[in-house]
C-alpha cells in the first residue's frame, strides 16, 4: 500500500498578531522594552504590533495606516524602539531554535537565490538577493544597472535547507552579489555549529559567486563551497539535468518574501527600517513552520 504523508493545515494570511506569537513577544518586550515612568502612557502594545504587521503586508506609509490602529507616530516610535532593543532579532532566533528542536531545521547546507522588486520614485541554508528601488534621499541605495541606473537596494538572505531564513543584510543595488556573501554568513541569528569532518557546513552557491571573492568568503568560515561553475550544468549519472535544482529552495523562500509589499516595494528611507521589515517577514515564516511542526507532533 502507498505510504501516506501527514500534511499540517497551513495558517491563513496573518493580518493580526496570533495569540501564540503574542505570548512569545510579551516576555521579550517586558525584558527589553519596559514602560518608562514618569511619562505619557504608551499606546496599546498589541494594536501597535498589528499596525506594524499591516504596514509590512500592505507596503503603505505610516501615515496611511487604517484609522482603527493607533496614531502613526505612536506606531513608528514602537517600531523604532523594537529595532534599537533588538526585539526582532531575539524573537527570530527563538523561533529558529524552536523549529530546530522540533526537527524543522537543517543547517548543514546552504544555497542561494535572487528576486527583484520595484518601488515608486519619491543544516542547508539558502542565500538570496532582492533588488528594488530605494526611497528618495534614503541610505544604503545605489544605481541599479539593470534598471537604467535608477537608485535601488539589494537584500541578501540565507536560509535553512527546508527554506527557513536564517540571516539577512542589505546594501545598495550597485554592489556585486558576491560582496554581500561574507556579511550574509556573519549575520546568522543563531550560532552556527562548528564544521567537523563528519558533519561539514556546506554553502551551495550559484555561478555569480564563482570568483575569488566568493571562494574566499566561504573558506574564511570553514565551509564547503559547492559552487556551480560558469558554463557548467548539473547532470545525474544518466546525463540528465537534475530537477528540481538545489537552488530552488532559496528561490521558494524569496517567493514567500515577495508577497510582502513593504519588501517588494521599499518605501522606507532608513535602511534599518527596511531591514527590520525583512526580519519581521522571516519571523512570520518561522512562526508558520513551528505551528505546522507542532501539529505534526
Amino acid at each position: 500500500m502507498p505510504r501516506h504523508t501527514r500534511v499540517a493545515q497551513a495558517l491563513p494570511t496573518i493580518w493580526r498578531v496570533p495569540d501564540p506569537l503574542g505570548e512569545r513577544i510579551a516576555p521579550l518586550l517586558a525584558a527589553r522594552d519596559p514602560p518608562t515612568r514618569p511619562g505619557r502612557p504608551r499606546s496599546d502594545a498589541r494594536a501597535a504590533r498589528e499596525a506594524i504587521l499591516s504596514r509590512r503586508r500592505r507596503g503603505v506609509h505610516w501615515t496611511q495606516l487604517p484609522a482603527a490602529f493607533p496614531r502613526d507616530r505612536s506606531v513608528h516610535r514602537t517600531f523604532q524602539r523594537g529595532i534599537a532593543r533588538g526585539v526582532g532579532d531575539r524573537l527570530w532566533a527563538t523561533l529558529v531554535s524552536e523549529g530546530a528542536a522540533l526537527g524543522g531545521g537543517d543547517g548543514d547546507e546552504q544555497s542561494p537565490g535572487l528576486f527583484v522588486g520595484r518601488r515608486p520614485t519619491g543544516d542547508k541554508q539558502s542565500r538570496g538577493l532582492f533588488v528594488g528601488h530605494g526611497a528618495v534621499g534614503g541610505d544604503a541605495v545605489g544605481p541599479n544597472p539593470p534598471d537604467r541606473g535608477k537608485k535601488g537596494v539589494k537584500r541578501s538572505l540565507r536560509g535553512e535547507r527546508t527554506g527557513g531564513p536564517g540571516a539577512g543584510v542589505g546594501a545598495g543595488a550597485n554592489g556585486h552579489d558576491c560582496q554581500l556573501l561574507a556579511q550574509t554568513i556573519d549575520a546568522s541569528v543563531v550560532e552556527r555549529p562548528a564544521p567537523t569532518p563528519e558533519r561539514p557546513q556546506h554553502v551551495c552557491l550559484d555561478k555569480g559567486d564563482d570568483n575569488p571573492t566568493g571562494h574566499t568568503a566561504v573558506a574564511a568560515h570553514g565551509s564547503v563551497p559547492p559552487i556551480r561553475r560558469i558554463g557548467e550544468e548539473k547532470r545525474d549519472e544518466h546525463g540528465e539535468t537534475r530537477s528540481p535544482a538545489r537552488r530552488w529552495v532559496g528561490e521558494r523562500t524569496l517567493a514567500w518574501l515577495s508577497k510582502c509589499r513593504a519588501l517588494l516595494v521599499r518605501s522606507a528611507k532608513k535602511a534599518s527600517n527596511s531591514l527590520a521589515l525583512l526580519k519581521l517577514a522571516c519571523i512570520l515564516i518561522w512562526f508558520r513552520r513551528v505551528h505546522q511542526l507542532c501539529l505534526l507532533g
